[in-house]
């Protein structure tokens, strides 16, 4: 039972410390939706998205994407006629770059320098958005939707928006919660049954190949099932009560961003008719190299600062 009690506080904890991240960027983010600020992002990015590969309108997705969320940018996309092509472009980059203001702020939490989210984000999202549209010549024939385009109800005057904006900000924090209460408690137990300790050392080659030490194995399998704020918020912990270090935990956010909630993210494109097996790949391949660069290169810097602290 005190098992039970200790993984509940924790996870309250954790949740109270998400949420005040959560709630307030939502919904300021729906209020936002329904303002110029919207249109204005849009008419300003449109220039760039012929680079990339798409047409000037194909930003809203983009837009609804990285200010929202997955399924807002989804519902973008069921409204537009479009090519196999650019949508599986636009599904690759918002795989990569997607809800960004709170799993920034999550991250910022966590202790993960702003620049290194933004630029591995959107790096990632940009880059691979020009590879494909440089490396596939085909998929030029229009894309057809497995599901109908859902109309949404569009509030009327700024009572309805802000209650809109209410409503999504509670619920967010609600789905966080009825995940990672029951996360902490169960992972309170392994930790206290010692059989994380197992785990972590059953896993130790794939941690040790991505250049981290197996303290941090929980934060990766955490974020790959269910998501990088979920991830977030047992990183939160693992800093605190697990001894993993800063380096630790910028590399397993890193390895996080490129893919994260693999399954889920990946499932719910099926709709749009676009082939899922290579944009799966995609994430995990990424994944992989990016992690095992940035921590060589961490490494090489590390050590280079110790022969010269030695020598001089």
């Amino acid at each position: 039972m005190g098992i039970i009690k200790r993984g509940l506080f924790a996870g309250l904890k954790t949740t109270w410390a998400l949420s005040k991240i959560i709630f307030p960027i939502t919904l300021i983010v729906v209020i936002l939706q329904y303002t110029p600020v919207l249109p204005w992002i849009i008419q300003f990015i449109t220039p760039f998205m012929e680079l990339i590969g798409l047409r000037g309108e194909a930003a809203i997705p983009l837009v609804l994407g990285n200010g929202l969320n997955l399924y807002a940018a989804i519902a973008g996309i069921l409204s537009m006629d479009l090519t196999v092509k650019e949508v599986f472009i636009l599904a690759t980059m918002l795989s990569f770059s997607h809800n960004i203001f709170i799993e920034t702020g999550v991250a910022l939490r966590v202790g993960v320098k702003l620049w290194i989210v933004l630029v591995v984000r959107f790096g990632l999202a940009i880059l691979s958005a020009i590879i494909i549209n440089l490396v596939w010549h085909g998929g030029g024939e229009m894309a057809k939707y497995g599901v109908a385009t859902a109309t949404q109800h569009i509030p009327n005057g700024w009572g309805e928006i802000v209650y809109l904006g209410l409503q999504k900000a509670t619920f967010g924090v609600l789905h966080l919660a009825v995940i990672v209460i029951p996360l902490m408690v169960i992972i309170q137990y392994l930790k206290e049954k010692n059989y994380l300790q197992k785990f972590s050392k059953a896993i130790g080659p794939f941690t040790k190949i991505i250049g981290l030490k197996p303290n941090a194995s929980l934060t990766l399998v955490a974020g790959l099932i269910t998501g990088l704020a979920i991830g977030a918020g047992v990183m939160i912990q693992a800093v605190r009560e697990d001894g993993v270090s800063k380096k630790d935990a910028t590399i397993a956010f890193i390895f996080l961003v490129a893919c994260h909630a693999v399954i889920e993210d990946t499932l719910i494109f099926i709709p749009l008719g676009i082939p899922i097996l290579p944009l799966f790949l995609i994430r995990i391949l990424t994944a992989f190299i990016l992690t095992i660069i940035v921590a060589f290169i961490w490494n090489k810097a590390h050590q280079t600062k110790q022969e010269d602290v030695v020598t001089s």
